[in-house]
């Protein structure tokens, strides 16, 4: 038996027991260690590698456990018999292999969608490393309800719930989330649904890709709110969809004769995305009267939605959708985490009947673990709570961020936000915004520009948006500061 060397940090984010046991998988794996040999004894390897011998002892038997290791009575610990790994007895670079095919496929010519050709909104993977993360979109982790998660964790791990959410689902979602959306979510935005019409999806994409799919295809035209949502429209579009441009001004979108040419109409009321202005009630009465009149779909993401700080949130469209003319987006990342990619859609039964067999083909349903989770976290209170602890932090945030803009931006008071976790805000003419966000990035500051979020060809260039869901309150002045040096620069 020969000794081996599992070297492992102290002072690591993963275990000492974590860490042993990938060593041992690892050498397992890549044949250093092979079926049948024998490992070194606890106390052996507890002295070569430094920790305690029950740290080795712990870690040897769960791996005999999952069936890596065999435990022979007063002999030791061996590897299993029946491990099957990847012979490496010939050197990589001893072998000879043709690594240029013969005759290359032309993807290019084969694929019929092409989505590197759209617009996309790029942000650096590592944003948190920069001391000014002006992003949008993501969630501030010191906010987050850990302990609180971990419980509703641990409970969805109950003998009775694992007996549950592990078996197929077929198309069915968790009836406990289900009902705590329709009695709990859902009046907060004045919507009153049944449990068939409301539909799971893994995320807010997810369940835009779903309607797309199934109301739209070449030929179908579908109004968007310009400037609007990138994703959104770039979904929409791959159906082959036409998309027509809607204007948008100082309220939001403007209802007029234009709707009249689309089949669809996707909007955003309750915080316009990206200008994040609030449709009037004025409007969203003339909007459905319009969609009645015309036999129009509304396509209505609610995003952002509670996040009002000068003024209550207006109920959603879809709470005096007397028709059944609207089909609600939700999701719970704005508010839990986006990586938890929950979303839902609320629309009528017929069309959500033919949703639910269409996201069956795609997926399934969203991975029913989390699901029970999320149902467990907000029948507990916790989601009511999170969502006002949030409401506390972003309204400071918008407050200091409104007065750092007054001090230090060359820009017009009158187009600062009312709500959201964002502003937008139009630079002075001749701005360029790409320019500006990489001078900014180089100085720590990240921001998104604006031009992306036009459907023209020619859109404005000194447009950009600062999200201030994961900056810290002490951080945004300093931010805003080196912002409107880097703007005065360039003129």
């Amino acid at each position: 038996m020969r000794d081996l060397l599992f070297p492992v940090q102290h002072h690591a984010k993963v275990s000492l027991q974590t860490q042993l046991r990938r060593h041992i998988v690892d050498a397992i794996l890549d044949s250093r260690l092979t079926p049948g040999e024998p490992l070194p004894s606890c106390r052996r390897l507890a002295q070569t590698s430094g920790i305690s011998r029950n740290t080795v002892v712990l870690a040897y038997q769960a791996l005999t456990d999952e069936g890596l290791l065999e435990s022979r009575e007063r002999v030791g610990y061996f590897v299993s018999s029946d491990v099957v790994t990847e012979p490496h007895s010939v050197p990589r670079d001893d072998v000879e292999v043709d690594h240029e095919p013969r005759d290359p496929v032309d993807w290019w010519g084969r694929l019929q969608l092409r989505p590197s050709r759209q617009p996309q909104i790029m942000k650096p993977r590592d944003w948190r490393r920069y001391p000014y993360p002006f992003i949008y979109g993501q969630c501030d982790q010191k906010l987050f309800p850990l302990t609180a998660w971990r419980l509703c964790s641990r409970q969805s791990l109950a003998v009775d719930a694992v007996r549950y959410w592990s078996e197929d689902s077929f198309d069915d979602d968790d009836p406990e989330l289900i009902e705590e959306i329709r009695s709990r979510v859902l009046p907060r935005r004045g919507i009153k649904a049944s449990a068939d019409e409301i539909l799971i999806t893994c995320g807010a994409q997810n369940a835009l890709y779903i309607v797309a799919q199934l109301l739209t295809s070449s030929g179908i035209k579908v109004g968007f709110e310009e400037p609007g949502y990138v994703d959104a429209r770039s979904i929409f579009a791959t159906t082959g969809a036409e998309i027509v441009p809607l204007k948008v001004d100082g309220a939001g979108l403007v209802v007029d004769d234009t709707l009249g040419e689309c089949d669809c109409v996707y909007v955003t009321p309750s915080h316009q995305s990206p200008t994040t202005v609030t449709l009037p009630l004025e409007r969203r009465r003339r909007l459905l009267e319009m969609a009645g009149a015309k036999k129009l779909i509304i396509i209505e993401d609610d995003y952002d939605a509670e996040a009002n700080f000068r003024s209550a949130p207006v109920p959603a469209l879809k709470s005096t959708d007397y028709d059944r003319r609207v089909i609600y987006v939700g999701s719970f990342s704005k508010y839990i985490a986006p990586g938890l990619r929950i979303g839902y859609i609320v629309g009528d039964a017929d069309f959500l009947r033919e949703a639910r067999l269409l996201r069956r083909q795609i997926l399934r349903h969203p991975p029913a673990n989390n699901q029970r989770t999320l149902a467990l976290f907000i029948g507990g209170g916790y989601y009511d709570a999170l969502v006002q602890r949030l409401q506390r932090a972003y309204r400071e945030r918008w407050e200091v961020l409104g007065q750092a803009l007054r001090r230090h931006m060359p820009i017009d008071d009158n187009q600062f936000s009312s709500g959201g976790s964002s502003f937008w805000i139009k630079g002075p003419q001749g701005l360029d915004s790409d320019a500006l966000a990489a001078d900014a990035l180089n100085r720590g500051v990240v921001i998104e520009p604006g031009s992306m979020f036009y459907l023209a060809k020619r859109p404005p260039r000194n447009h950009f948006r600062l999200g201030f869901s994961t900056i810290a309150a002490d951080k945004i002045e300093p931010g805003i500061k080196i912002l409107g040096e880097l703007i005065r620069e360039q003129f």
